[in-house]
């Protein structure tokens, strides 16, 4: 194996399996505990394990803010709370300029206390913690832990007498304790919204629209995408002078000819099972759901973002990666020492090895698209496309050998294509830089620092691709003839594209870019300022206006304290295609799920085999999303027709104005479909 003056050891599928996410589920459990402190006082303990990458906001946060964690004491016989709720845990501080105000929020654990004063000589304490939790891409309804407890008191104490709201108010405050109606009243689903077809679960109907048209389509694109990935690495130096050297070997080691071609063909299907194996390993290692939400995981797209910039600088010819030697001489010793099937495996497994240099990066650029695909298939997927075209050549040319005389060699070509593949690459790490910067509000990527950053680059492109601009690998390749015709033309078509992009710097929509830029709204200049507002907050009386106008719904699963919830409207509602939807096409019914006004009388609901009590609207929204929907979380987006019935797959947090648009226009065009067939 070549030695070269810097050697860069990594292997990209490490570094993108590293960083996976945990499996969906609550990703907050609290424990409720009781401790005694003295004769006349009482603790009552909520120990809360946070998962990897949520966050519990404390106690106390100021008004028009997140969902802070409050307790409420439905009945106190006995008892008197003492002071406010406390927090201990290591808490964090952070300035949110979506909400304007200092925020704090714990990590990871966090135990929040309420003490209680004993006032009588037995006591009766209930009533329930409510807390909310959030992510990089979405926050989870207010949730609350009911606790109960009784005891003795002192011996000399008065019997124990029930407090009332007014009275804990005046002694604690009301935002730490609260007081409803102790009695609830135990209905079932179809009772809490009149019309039981509203309510009925669509999440089977749901799921048919994200396994049928809109997932195939995607798994065909991504295919494609393999396709050409393997293309381009085919053409690499690494791979190119590899395949007449590796036919030439299996038609000399057979004397029979039809067994060299069985030989080779056997070969080309050995790599197609090495990467897809490669795909699966991603996804068994990940999961599922680890994949869905790659997208917008900050971690991970910093990650990409360096993996693919140190590719590109290796394609500009910096330095060159490798894999160890040994690593290469070892399964090379392995695949001589055998033979039959288990040797042409090998010797697939060798080229692999070999041509690491220069797969590496395009592997890399694809496993990063395909994870963040949303689809659990496309890694798999994806490598098999490009499996299937990098196996390809080996294969027909051991058909065909005579088609090797007529082949191109290897030549300067090969290095004006691996430079373009840098510029390519080091534009595309940009896009998962920007997932970071949004997602923890950096603000060193807004929407004219990236476009700079795109104008530059195909600027340069342009210019090497015209010759007016050289590396070293053109140097040493001896390059010094005027760049084909060919070069010239798609120097145009790059330059062309910059100057495209020059008015997205003063907010020009870009269209063709706007599936990899940063939202408008980041930008300083914006002349989008169109503001979305919901016609209803009301489920039922939403669903009844669509039945009466004949339009359909889209329903916004919303909170007043959800930040990501802000930035899609700011992001994504603001576009003038988006807004003109919205406001023409659907019903729009945003339902605030942490919204407090008391319910006329509390319900008593089973969720998941267990009683919970709604108390407030937010409750009975929060309920709606999880039953009929199947889903928690928040911005949460779902198009229905009159009757409930979902138009489209759900969306959630994503500021891609594209795919929101997709989703909406799905919705109506299968609104307008059964519209049709009714009549």
């Amino acid at each position: 194996m070549k030695t070269t003056t810097k050697k860069v050891i990594m292997t990209t599928m490490m570094l993108l399996m590293a960083v996976m996410l945990w499996a969906q589920g609550n990703p907050v459990h609290f424990t409720v505990s009781q401790k005694q402190v003295s004769d006349t006082e009482i603790d009552v303990i909520f120990k809360g394990k946070i998962a990897a990458g949520w966050h519990v906001y404390a106690p106390n946060i100021p008004a028009d803010g997140p969902i802070p964690a409050t307790i409420t004491t439905e009945k106190s016989e006995g008892v008197k709370a003492v002071g406010k709720l406390k927090a201990q845990g290591k808490e964090i501080k952070e300035y949110d300029q979506i909400f304007g105000m200092q925020l704090r929020y714990f990590e990871n654990n966090v135990t929040f206390v309420q003490r209680y004063k004993i006032t009588g000589k037995t006591y009766n304490v209930k009533g329930y913690l409510e807390y909310g939790a959030c992510n990089d891409t979405g926050c989870m309804p207010p949730t609350s832990v009911e606790f109960a407890y009784k005891g003795n008191g002192p011996a000399d104490a008065p019997e124990a007498t029930e407090e009332t709201t007014a009275d804990e108010a005046a002694a604690d405050t009301a935002a730490a304790v609260a007081q409803v109606p102790a009695d609830t009243a135990a209905v079932d689903t179809a009772a809490i919204g009149g019309d039981s077809n509203l309510w009925k679960p669509v999440i089977d109907k749901l799921q048919a629209y994200q396994e049928g048209g809109t997932t195939s389509h995607s798994l065909w694109y991504i295919l494609m995408m393999g396709f050409v990935g393997g293309l381009l690495a085919v053409l690499m130096p690494c791979i190119w002078p590899i395949i007449p050297m590796t036919v030439s070997f299996f038609l000399k080691r057979n004397k029979d000819k039809a067994k060299g071609i069985r030989d080779a063909v056997t070969y080309g299907v050995s790599i197609i099972v090495i990467y897809v194996l490669l795909g699966f390993l991603i996804t068994l290692i990940s999961g599922g759901n680890g994949l869905n939400s790659l997208s917008t995981n900050a971690v991970f797209n910093i990650i990409i973002f360096l993996v693919l910039v140190v590719f590109a600088v290796s394609f500009f010819g910096w330095f060159e990666l490798e894999l160890p030697s040994k690593w290469t001489n070892s399964v090379d010793n392995k695949a001589s020492a055998t033979s039959g099937l288990v040797s042409i495996f090998l010797m697939a497994f060798t080229l692999v090895l070999v041509s690491f240099s220069c797969t590496a990066p395009i592997i890399g650029l694809l496993l990063a698209e395909f994870s963040t695909s949303g689809n659990i298939a496309a890694p798999a997927v994806g490598m098999l496309g490009f499996s299937v075209a990098l196996a390809l050549p080996f294969t027909l040319f051991a058909m065909f050998p005579a088609w090797l005389k007529s082949a191109p060699k290897s030549g300067s070509w090969m290095n004006t294509l691996k430079v373009t593949l840098g510029f390519v690459e080091l534009a595309f790490s940009l896009k998962f830089l920007s997932v970071a910067d949004l997602a923890y509000g950096w603000h060193i990527l807004d929407r004219e620092t990236f476009l700079a950053l795109w104008i530059a680059i195909f600027f340069l492109l342009g210019l090497y691709l015209i010759g007016k601009l050289k590396f070293q690998s053109d140097v040493m390749m001896g390059e010094s003839k005027p760049m084909p015709v060919p070069c010239v033309m798609m120097g145009l078509v790059s330059f062309a594209f910059a100057i495209y992009m020059v008015p997205g710097l003063w907010g020009a929509p870009c269209k063709a870019v706007g599936a990899f830029a940063p939202p408008v709204n980041t930008q300083d200049f914006n002349l989008n300022t169109n503001e979305i507002k919901p016609k209803y907050t009301s489920y039922e009386e939403g669903m009844a206006a669509a039945a009466a106008q004949g339009k359909p719904v889209m329903i916004d699963f919303t909170g007043f304290g959800c930040v990501n919830c802000r930035k899609m409207e700011a992001a994504v509602w603001t576009d003038p295609r988006v807004a003109d939807k919205l406001n023409n096409d659907y019903i729009l019914i945003s339902l605030y799920v942490d919204d407090k006004q008391p319910l006329a009388q509390p319900i008593e609901v089973t969720v998941n085999g267990q009683k919970r009590t709604l108390r407030t609207v937010g409750d009975k929204w929060s309920y709606l999303q999880q039953s009929k929907f199947g889903a928690l979380a928040q911005p949460y987006y779902v198009t229905l027709d009159a009757d409930g019935n979902p138009l489209s797959r759900p969306f959630s947090y994503k500021e891609d104005i594209d795919d929101y648009l997709h989703f909406l226009q799905e919705g109506l065009d299968n609104y307008k479909s059964k519209d049709s067939k009714a009549e």
